[in-house]
């Protein structure tokens, strides 16, 4: 029988945890990509082992990598979004905070998604319509929950939308820091764990339409229930951009209220 989609993008991101882990401690060459950017071998391996089983089930899919960008067909309906290892910096610093992304956008719509911990050795998964983490070849739904306050606030550059918003702002903010708990993990793993509880909300700047790094935790979330918009509220990928992602639509509030109040004293 034919691999399905949702499995065809675990069984890639598994792939790319698997080399995440074998590569863990090791001294890694490091690729310049900018001057504040870099690749690690890790980077490079890990995604190798995605795209080849990508491209042995799916020869005629596109692909656009996080190394190697994009890849197969001009015009291609089918696209998969590959982040090997995001965390690269936490990876090198041999924290292990790190995400695999591997996510399919059929059209306009992302219709299978997988984010694995490599070091949980979890992967958070959908097949577009609802969201699961699988451990132990045992999938459980995930269920989002606002109970822990914690928010993860992406501080990476770029800030498109500077200096009306800054994410960096809601840290010293009073009304944030009396309703929740900022934490900055720096990977996307944190946006799967909106989906799955563990965090009431997400907020990041930028562009992320076919974002390599977000689109796996964006369908998670989409597919667990969370409230998810661009930092003023639009639908994503409208408007200013950028990601707010909450739990509930409680939270998803406040938080809105906290950027509005912070925009107005910026411009």
């Amino acid at each position: 029988m034919p691999i399905t989609d949702e499995e065809l993008a675990l069984t890639a991101a598994q792939a790319g945890a698997a080399v995440v882990r074998a590569m863990w401690g090791t001294s890694l060459t490091r690729f310049a990509k900018s001057a504040d950017d870099f690749a690690t071998a890790a980077d490079i391996e890990a995604e190798k082992a995605i795209l080849d089983v990508i491209r042995t089930a799916r020869p005629d899919d596109a692909v656009t990598g996080e190394e190697s960008g994009r890849t197969g067909r001009d015009g291609a309906e089918r696209m998969w979004l590959v982040d090997p290892l995001c965390g690269t910096l936490n990876y090198a610093a041999r924290t292990m905070l790190v995400a695999v992304n591997v996510a399919l956008r059929a059209g306009s719509a992302v219709m299978a998604a997988a984010c694995a911990d490599p070091f949980a050795d979890e992967v958070f998964w959908t097949d577009g319509a609802h969201a699961y983490v699988r451990r132990d070849a045992r999938d459980e739904l995930l269920t989002p929950s606002a109970e822990s306050r914690l928010v993860d606030v992406n501080l990476d550059p770029p800030f498109p939308n500077a200096p009306a918003f800054r994410a960096v702002g809601l840290l010293g903010d009073s009304g944030f820091a009396e309703r929740f708990r900022p934490r900055v993990v720096s990977t996307t793993l944190a946006v799967a764990w909106v989906a799955a509880g563990r965090r009431a909300a997400y907020v990041t700047d930028g562009h992320l339409r076919d974002s390599v790094h977000f689109a796996s935790g964006i369908a998670l979330c989409q597919a667990a229930g969370c409230v998810v918009t661009g930092i003023y509220g639009e639908p994503l990928y409208t408007g200013a951009g950028g990601l707010v992602v909450a739990a509930d639509q409680e939270t998803h509030d406040a938080l809105l209220e906290i950027i509005a109040i912070g925009r107005s004293t910026r411009t």
